[in-house]
């Protein structure tokens, strides 16, 4: 059969209305055939779910958890700020994490709400020392963690200032209270 005959040219055995037709059914068919096989997709290890986060305890503001990690348990402590100014219209969540793994101790972070501009540097003060972070997107990491983590064991509590949004300036309050606990429990369920 010639590439004419397909086509609904002169001597096609398909009349050239039915084959708009079928142009138009094939091509429907091959547009939804990504969508139906990637629905049909199963998981590789269908009983397998992501682990849920465990709850090691609450301490006073601050909060301990596990959870896994490709199959390594990773424990993190973290509070919500307890102030931020100024509102901003649509900001997420504001959170101060603590995080150990078997591989990397000691990881401070925040987590803005926000996208932080590029290149942008973050100021936690705790007491007297001034702590240095670096940004990346919505967080903000210390570069020196165990020197944050030393701070947050002898402050009541940290106060970030950021660049945001509109150039505005942001601060963050977040308490220190029940941090020491919160880490020697991380620290503890970490170390096995």
């Amino acid at each position: 059969m010639s590439g004419e005959s397909l086509f609904g040219e002169p001597g096609s055995p398909i009349p050239p209305r039915m084959m708009t037709r079928l142009v138009l059914l094939v091509s429907a068919a091959l547009l939804a055939l990504p969508v139906t096989a990637n629905a049909q997709k199963k998981p590789a290890h269908p009983t397998e779910k992501p682990a849920a986060p465990k709850a090691i305890g609450r301490f006073d503001d601050w909060t301990a958890a596990t959870h896994q990690e490709q199959g390594t348990t990773v424990c993190y402590a973290f509070t919500r700020a307890q102030t931020s100014s100024p509102a901003l219209p649509g900001r997420g969540p504001v959170i101060l994490t603590v995080t150990e793994r078997p591989s990397v101790r000691d990881t401070v972070a925040i987590e803005a709400g926000f996208v932080y501009p590029a290149n942008a540097s973050v100021t936690v003060q705790v007491e007297q020392t001034g702590l240095d972070f670096y940004t990346d997107k919505r967080n903000a990491f210390a570069r020196d963690g165990k020197a944050a983590v030393t701070a947050f064991g002898k402050g009541s509590r940290a106060i970030a200032r950021s660049p945001g949004p509109k150039e505005a300036t942001v601060t963050d309050t977040f308490s220190l209270k029940g941090f020491g606990p919160a880490y020697a429990a991380i620290t503890k369920a970490c170390t096995k």
